[in-house]
């Protein structure tokens, strides 16, 4: 049986946080995830700053299953900090002088690349590009598993398609979901949903309609038998009480 995958997102930018620009990195990427399958395990926005992102890149990388998407922080200015972090984090502090990528940049930028564009090519050791179809300053990569790229959308958004087509094309593991739309509130199904198999994804979403509580419910396992099974103690529940649902979601 093939791993669980878990996709993590990092965007890194003050100016998000404090409202100079807008995040258009999270969209599209969440979109690209589910368009082949796949959906997050967490997203952060973080200030750019040195232990923060210390600590946010050894969590991704302290889940076996991960795999990151690092948006910003790639540049030649002093602030750019995410290639010499994403050394100390994962290749052990090890940097080189990626010859293809300092290649793109002396031939995109000629001799205004030296003294500071060039530092783009500093890339932990062993990296692997991704193309800038902008500027050719490559985005890099680690481990087939570890993405970095500008904080561009108009960089950033080709190299998310160029990562996912080569690497994570599809996820093969089939999901089965059951859901119900019940007319009560959430507060009724609670007991049942505290039964709810371990391996069953259980989300709840309380709606009022018309002055009408409603709950959205939905169970998603890799085992259909069991999402059936735990299905059923709903459904027995509802007809049992003689409250009305429908096997459909409500827009």
């Amino acid at each position: 049986m093939k791993k669980e995958l878990n996709f993590y997102c990092v965007i890194i930018g003050t100016e998000l946080l404090n409202g100079r620009r807008k995040d258009a990195h999270f969209s599209f990427l969440n979109e690209q995830l589910l368009k082949r399958g796949w959906i997050h395990k967490a997203s952060f926005v973080i200030e750019d700053d040195i232990n923060l992102m210390k600590d946010i890149f050894r969590l991704i990388k302290a889940d076996k299953n991960s795999v990151m998407f690092c948006f910003g922080g790639i540049g030649a200015t002093p602030d750019d900090y995410t290639r010499q972090i994403a050394a100390e984090v994962f290749t052990d502090g090890q940097m080189e002088y990626h010859e293809k990528a300092k290649n793109l940049i002396t031939k995109q930028f000629g001799d205004e690349a030296y003294p500071h564009r060039i530092e783009m090519s500093n890339l932990p050791i062993n990296a692997k590009l991704l193309k800038n179809v902008v500027n050719n300053v490559a985005g890099f990569y680690l481990e087939n598993r570890f993405f970095f790229t500008p904080g561009f959308p108009s960089m950033s958004q080709s190299m998310v398609i160029e990562a996912l087509d080569n690497h994570y094309k599809m996820n093969k593991v089939k999901k089965f979901r059951l859901t119900l739309s019940a007319f009560c509130g959430e507060n009724n199904l609670i007991d049942i949903m505290k039964k709810v198999s371990s391996e069953v994804e259980l989300s709840s979403l309380p709606k009022i309609i018309d002055d009408k509580r409603i709950v959205v419910l939905s169970l998603i396992s890799k085992d259909e038998k069991l999402v059936k099974e735990n299905f059923s103690m709903f459904t027995k529940y509802l007809d049992d009480k003689q409250i009305e649902y429908e096997l459909k979601d409500f827009d």
